[in-house]
């Protein structure tokens, strides 16, 4: 399934992609697309519909981010073996671990917003996992069975903040507008493996970024089996799994974002998003 969340913000309605790419609403089955609905007995009560029979949307509202109820947005660094070598970082002997802010969850075409002062912002095509059942201390053998789907994430960044300003990575990666979503969940069961996925995202028409995810590090199993070492992943819970090459940090000369550009990006499967940047406004 194809799950989404659709309309203006803060007023999103549950909906699903049907087999020829139709938007259907969901909301007279279920309030939202959330922790109830992503776990193993809310996918299984809507794998069961026919979506046929679910209202069409008209027109093309806007996507929002697919689900809600995270608590956590955990992200991964340097996860590519092609990615540590762009920027000159050493291959990482454990996951890289740190956080991004549930402030910054967006929808998929929603405006990237450049934060006061930024110089350095970036742009990271990333494929996320969603959780779905609780993980704590889950080995990598289990670790999959927690998973309800996978979605698109833009792992936005500015590198400044995150790199020449001491302290955690957190602060260049958590700012509003910094984490596009979507736009929809594809559920696990339709994934056949995650670990190969192309990539891609483009800046104004321009290829920066191709990869797929065979070139991760550390695969899904293991990222998820690892966190949950360290924190409880509850249902909903985000777990965006790094970048492939070709970000504005690894060009020569680097390249990063300014007002006016135009970030495509898409991963096979997941769909597509599209963001304006615009300058920070209150």
């Amino acid at each position: 399934m194809r799950l989404v969340r659709y309309g203006k913000p803060g007023k999103e309605k549950p909906g699903l992609i049907d087999a020829e790419g139709r938007l259907r609403d969901l909301s007279a089955v279920v309030p939202d697309i959330g922790p109830e609905q992503l776990s193993p007995k809310g996918l299984a009560r809507l794998a069961k519909l026919k979506p046929e029979r679910l209202p069409a949307v008209r027109g093309k509202p806007r996507f929002g981010p697919p689900l809600t109820g995270t608590t956590k947005f955990v992200a991964i660094g340097l996860n590519y073996s092609d990615h540590a070598a762009e920027t000159g970082s050493p291959v990482p002997k454990e996951p890289i671990v740190f956080h991004k802010a549930l402030s910054a969850i967006v929808g998929p075409d929603d405006d990237v917003m450049l934060p006061k002062g930024s110089v350095k912002t970036d742009w990271e095509v990333e494929l996320g996992i969603v959780i779905g059942t609780r993980a704590r201390y889950v080995t990598k053998k289990r670790a999959l069975a927690h998973v309800a789907g996978y979605l698109l994430v833009n792992d936005v960044s500015e590198r400044e903040y995150q790199l020449e300003r001491n302290g955690t990575w957190d602060k260049g990666k958590g700012c509003d507008t910094f984490g596009p979503i979507g736009p929809w969940i594809l559920t696990a069961d339709e994934v056949k493996n995650p670990q190969n996925l192309d990539m891609w995202l483009d800046v104004n028409g321009q290829k920066r970024q191709r990869g797929n995810t065979k070139t991760m590090i550390f695969d899904c199993a293991t990222l998820v089996s690892y966190v949950s070492q360290f924190m409880t992943l509850n249902p909903g819970d985000l777990i965006t799994t790094g970048t492939p090459p070709g970000v504005g940090l690894g060009m020569k000369p680097q390249q990063f974002l300014k007002p006016g550009d135009v970030i495509t990006a898409g991963i096979e499967g997941l769909g597509t998003q599209t963001q304006r940047v615009v300058r920070f406004r209150a």
